[in-house]
């Protein structure tokens, strides 16, 4: 279990599509919020929005960043990016 503080490191990010009715993720850091119709998803590449019907969160483990979700996927979007990378960064946006 992650105490309080302690950062949780998630490397990588991948997701798969099957017959849009099986989405299986990994690299995930949050859940933000979900019901029947959207899951808002934190990853390293920036917040994931999954758009859909019947949505059900079948499989979800934030310590190994894995989340398994099923139901009619319609539609999958990324908003944010990536962290800056330090001082560095922030200096040459």
């Amino acid at each position: 279990m992650q105490k309080d503080g302690e950062a949780r490191v998630v490397e990588g990010h991948s997701l798969t599509l099957t017959d849009r009715k099986r989405l299986s993720l990994t690299g995930v850091e949050d859940v933000d919020c979900f019901n029947e119709q959207i899951v808002v998803l934190r990853t390293p590449l920036g917040t994931l929005s999954v758009a859909g019907a019947g949505l059900n969160i079948s499989q979800l483990s934030l310590e190994s960043g894995r989340v398994d979700i099923e139901g009619e996927v319609e539609a999958l979007e990324y908003s944010g990016g990536r962290k800056s990378g330090g001082l560095l960064g922030r200096l040459f946006r």
